[in-house]
């Protein structure tokens, strides 16, 4: 019996088995309904979708010339200096208010302000962008009121790896779904 349990976890890779008490529990591969709902390409504006792969292109250079393995530092350095090189504009350690009951209760912050347009936070360990290092950058992206962040964590050995794209919801809305939420919150006539 435990070799047929194992035998179909062997012929399903995008399925785990886990052994709970006296039972085994299927569990899925997050990555594949992870990349089933994603947001493709083609619904985001074209200046944006042009602005984020120039600087994944600069990060690409970056991360070929000085592979895995450095101090953050040395990314962020490097990173600065193609920017410049490509005429990306960009600031740096760029920080956005948090507003609760239309009063700023603190402020948050991302590595990199990509030509005014989108979020860019950076890495350089060794293990994968974690759902605490998305949902950050996601809170950052509400508080900003942009649609877009990215994280590249330069630690990978193949930046592909550590390349995460990250999206507001909120700001993805269009004008249509805004105006049929508009009631939603209403606080009652009492008509």
């Amino acid at each position: 019996m435990f070799f047929a349990r194992a035998e179909r976890a062997v012929t399903k890779p995008l399925s785990l088995f886990i052994f709970v008490g006296t039972h085994y529990i299927m569990a899925h591969n997050t990555q594949e309904r992870r990349r089933g709902r994603s947001t493709p390409l083609s619904d985001l504006d074209p200046a944006l979708t042009e602005s984020s792969r120039r600087l994944i292109g600069c990060a690409i250079e970056v991360h070929k010339e000085l592979g895995p393995g450095y101090p953050i530092d040395i990314y962020r350095k490097a990173l600065i200096k193609e920017l410049e090189i490509e005429e990306v504009a960009h600031t740096t350690d760029h920080k956005v208010d948090v507003e609760f009951d239309e009063e700023v209760i603190g402020t948050v912050g991302a590595d990199f302000f990509i030509e005014e347009r989108f979020l860019l936070n950076i890495m350089a360990d060794y293990h994968d962008v974690s759902g605490g290092d998305r949902n950050a950058l996601r809170a950052t992206l509400r508080a900003a009121e942009l649609e877009l962040g990215l994280i590249i964590n330069f630690g990978q050995r193949r930046l592909k790896d550590g390349l995460v794209r990250v999206l507001n919801p909120d700001a993805l809305r269009t004008d249509d779904d805004a105006e049929d939420h508009d009631d939603d919150y209403d606080e009652g006539d009492d008509d």
